[in-house]
């Protein structure tokens, strides 16, 4: 091979690797990236509205575009099919698609305690578990059922199971003795509603050995491992907007009282208020801002175990493959 053809097939070796660089860095610094919610605009997800409205995104040198969830929204297919690069899970509903073969990555796990309850009205004689025997119990589907059925299972309790989709609506009106709720927004409605707290048997999961926390990021794995810089920027700066929302609640109430608004989702101020006081609580159970965002092989394993009982899952996917620690906020 003469020297002017090896420098001929120089030229566009170089050319590919040149143009194989700069889509590396325009996917990592300039392209839009997606997050997809698991649920409509509220203050659950106050963190990533206040990084976005605040430029801390930006600041982080990632250009940020926030998708809202809601019924009518798959996070999973979004992520899936590449129309968001980032995405919001329950810890449970991750773990059972991971096992079926989809390839998330837990990169950041925020909740730190379950925020799951099952409340039933006094005034139906239900004060412990084994009160629930022969009642009517209502359970969300999908990632709302596995630990209530775990529950009902482990107390060996002999109940009418009722589906439910979403709201509180048939617990109020009687059709179920028990319904499964969020602590920061299901179980305030029914405060709201006209119960005193003191009226009503609180069952709190996190109390009974299913101490599973819900909300992370995920993502897919051959995202973070092409941009796991990219993705390391995304937690920091989420993280730093969670921080300023929890410091300045009612400047980050207002955001995301505008973000409601503008998809039509009604809007109550005394609720977003209760909402962002709890997602505080369970975001940082210990008080103070240390934030973590590392998901313990034991907690992992305790998912698993329900998971397996329940027969959700055939196999728990390895720890390793699920969960990786990005940033400073990961260290043990």
């Amino acid at each position: 091979m003469s020297l002017k053809t090896k420098q001929n097939l120089f030229i566009p070796i170089v050319w590919v690797c040149s143009c194989i660089l700069l889509t590396i860095k325009s996917v990592a610094a300039d392209k839009p990236l997606t997050l997809v919610l698991h649920w409509v605009p509220q203050a659950q997800f106050a963190g990533y509205y206040v990084a976005l409205e605040k430029e801390i995104y930006l600041k982080y040198g990632l250009d940020i575009k926030i998708k809202a969830g809601g019924p009518n929204v798959s996070v999973n297919d979004c992520v899936t099919s590449g129309s968001a690069e980032f995405g919001t899970y329950f810890l449970l509903n991750a773990t059972k698609l991971v096992a079926q073969g989809v390839p998330l990555v837990n990169i950041a796990q925020l909740s730190r305690r379950s925020a799951l309850i099952l409340v039933a009205k006094k005034s139906s004689g239900i004060f412990k578990p084994e009160d629930m025997n022969g009642r009517k119990i209502g359970i969300y589907q999908e990632e709302f059922s596995d630990i209530p059925l775990a529950f009902i299972k482990n107390n060996n309790l002999n109940v009418n199971i009722i589906p439910i989709a979403t709201g509180i609506h048939i617990f109020l009106h009687g059709g179920t003795d028990v319904t499964n709720v969020m602590w920061y927004n299901e179980y305030h409605t029914i405060l709201n509603c006209g119960y005193n707290a003191d009226e009503l048997s609180t069952f709190y999961m996190s109390d009974y050995g299913f101490n599973v926390p819900e909300d992370g990021i995920y993502c897919l794995r051959s995202i973070y491992d092409a941009h796991p810089e990219v993705c390391e920027r995304f937690v920091e700066a989420t993280m730093e907007g969670w921080l300023y929302a929890f410091q300045h609640s009612s400047e980050a109430l207002d955001i995301v009282i505008k973000e409601m608004k503008a998809v039509h989702i009604p809007a109550n101020l005394a609720h977003q208020q209760w909402m962002l006081a709890r997602m505080q609580d369970i975001i940082l159970p210990d008080g103070g801002y240390e934030f973590s965002t590392f998901l313990s092989e034991e907690t992992y394993e305790m998912t698993g175990r329900i998971l397996l009982k329940n027969a959700s899952i055939g196999k728990l996917p390895a720890y390793d493959q699920f969960y990786i620690p990005v940033g400073k906020y990961a260290e043990k």
